[in-house]
């Protein structure tokens, strides 16, 4: 097995490791519930560009440290980006957010993301950007945009349209429908749920086999994205149908209130 951290400020950053053909990345920003900065999505960045050179991986896992997959954006990164959103900064950071996510979801090998704790907002892109979620009973999903007084992005609405439909898609996204692990896995958005203790080693043996045949793991993966991978709004579109109202919002909001608390996972 090899392991590398990729520190960032403040104690942020991803570590990666691989064993059996198989890579993780662990989100690490404990003091914000694993929130995502630019340090960090320049990471993944950089993680995905490996994955992709590297033909002996064959699949991925995406978790959070201490308990928790992710709180989202970091909300330093959403208070600057509300002061002047239509600055070419304020957009240039938002979009290199969201880009990291699109990144993780074209990797030509299986992904799944190990959800416990709770995944908010943008957390909830990063899981939803992965082919499947795994999720302890009780970790929240939550959308998390609406609560924030900010409009969905990154594709936000057509990532969980994908995975539940019209209904559960508008119940998250425009009600705040908060979902627990369990409800996750009934109505479609989440693949499994098992408990803490058993998450990786549960997701390990899943891509044991994908992970034992990088070759024609990526060319099935390949086939998977082409066949089933379409929809009504292709995802990067979708990204784009979202910045403008969501970079309103943010004007809208202004730099006030970014210190809510995303929800706790229940006993």
């Amino acid at each position: 097995m090899t392991e590398q951290d990729s520190g960032t400020e403040q104690g942020a950053r991803i570590i990666v490791s691989r064993e059996d053909g198989v890579a993780r990345l662990t989100l690490s920003n404990p003091r914000r519930r694993n929130a995502i900065t630019l340090e960090m999505s320049a990471a993944i960045e950089a993680f995905c560009d490996e994955v992709l050179a590297d033909e002996t991986i064959g699949a991925v896992l995406v978790t959070g440290a201490a308990g928790y997959f992710s709180s989202g954006a970091d909300t330093r990164l959403l208070a600057e980006s509300s002061s002047d959103p239509a600055s070419p900064e304020a957009v240039a950071a938002v979009s290199a957010l969201y880009r990291s996510f699109t990144r993780v979801g074209s990797l030509p090998v299986p992904t799944v993301s190990l959800v416990e704790g709770g995944a908010v907002g943008a957390g909830m892109n990063l899981a939803l950007a992965t082919d499947l979620l795994l999720v302890t009973p009780d970790a929240v999903l939550d959308s998390g945009f609406l609560a924030r007084g900010i409009h969905p992005g990154g594709g936000h609405i057509t990532l969980l349209g994908r995975r539940v439909g019209y209904q559960h898609a508008t119940a998250m996204a425009l009600f705040g429908h908060v979902l627990s692990g369990t409800e996750a896995v009934a109505c479609g958005l989440a693949y499994a749920a098992f408990p803490a203790g058993e998450l990786l080693l549960a997701a390990t043996k899943l891509v044991a086999q994908a992970a034992s045949d990088p070759q024609l793991t990526r060319k099935v993966k390949h086939s998977i994205m082409l066949e089933l991978g379409g929809g009504p709004v292709s995802w990067p579109a979708a990204v784009e149908i979202e910045r403008g109202a969501q970079m309103w919002s943010l004007a809208r909001k202004g730099s006030a209130g970014w210190d809510r608390k995303p929800p706790r996972p229940t006993a």
